[in-house]
């Protein structure tokens, strides 16, 4: 069959962009906050090649038909898409039922069809040996672990951020997502904390997350602004999480330089 040329085809992309999958950086996580199923479906025929994960936020996974959730994720993972479980139901069943619950959480995970799972303390506080020991254990389980880093409700000092990612990554977790209420003052992002994360840890292994109207103070335009800065201070192939469904076609603009922040600046 004849290769059916993309729209402006005469257009090219940047060179720097990683545009096949599955990357091993520039990756661009969206959160699924309940897709109906028809709309996840056109949503992966239309910007799938430019969704590496998805997030199944919170505890909604709790609140489907059994049948319409296996749907979407075997949807998502026939387009090399990695769905996941959001941290904060985690964080729910150990806080409501304790550390021996967990490994039925596991077990549920993995019978449902997930690989991935979130271990973060947004809400619920973990010491270091507790982070520790949940990562092992969901490994152990046969999951794939993303440790969140940061709390939406207190900052943490940049450097305790680095020791947290570094905690998650010795206990075997294969990516860090930095939680986003970290990285913005006031709508705006703190490059100082940027610069010490890039500094002291693999980015390839770091996602930033986006802010979301549920950080106080963050509007769209400061989401939009920060895309911008990422990009400009890191480059096109940074990890990016918290992608709203709706954006990823312009969040992919953004990378390349035909969104509204404009070609990339020239050497």
């Amino acid at each position: 069959m004849p290769t059916i040329r993309p729209p402006f085809h005469f257009v090219p992309l940047p060179a720097a962009r990683s545009t096949k999958k599955p990357r091993s950086d520039g990756r661009t996580m969206i959160v699924d906050d309940g897709l109906p199923l028809a709309y996840a479906r056109d949503l992966v025929a239309l910007g799938g090649a430019y969704i590496d994960l998805a997030k199944i936020k919170t505890g909604t996974a709790r609140l489907y038909p059994r049948a319409q959730l296996v749907a979407k994720l075997k949807l998502y993972k026939r387009n090399r898409i990695q769905p996941f479980l959001g941290g904060q139901f985690h964080e729910y069943v150990f806080a409501m039922q304790g550390e021996a619950a967990l490994s039925k959480y596991y077990a549920e995970s993995l019978a449902l069809g997930f690989e991935a799972i979130e271990i973060s303390d947004n809400t619920v506080p973990l010491t270091d040996a507790q982070r520790r020991r949940q990562i092992r254990a969901a490994v152990a389980a046969g999951l794939i672990v993303y440790g969140e880093v940061g709390s939406k409700d207190t900052l943490s000092n940049p450097r305790l951020l680095i020791g947290q990612a570094e905690a998650c990554f010795e206990a075997g977790a294969a990516l860090v997502l930095v939680e986003a209420a970290e990285l913005v003052v006031n709508g705006r992002l703190r490059t100082k904390t940027i610069d010490l994360l890039r500094k002291h840890l693999d980015m390839s292994r770091v996602m930033i997350e986006l802010p979301g109207p549920w950080i106080p103070g963050v509007r769209s335009c400061d989401i939009e602004d920060m895309k911008k800065a990422l990009v400009n201070a890191v480059g096109p192939n940074l990890n990016l999480a918290n992608v709203a469904p709706s954006s990823i076609i312009d969040t992919e603009a953004t990378r390349t330089g035909l969104g509204t922040a404009g070609p990339p600046r020239q050497a």
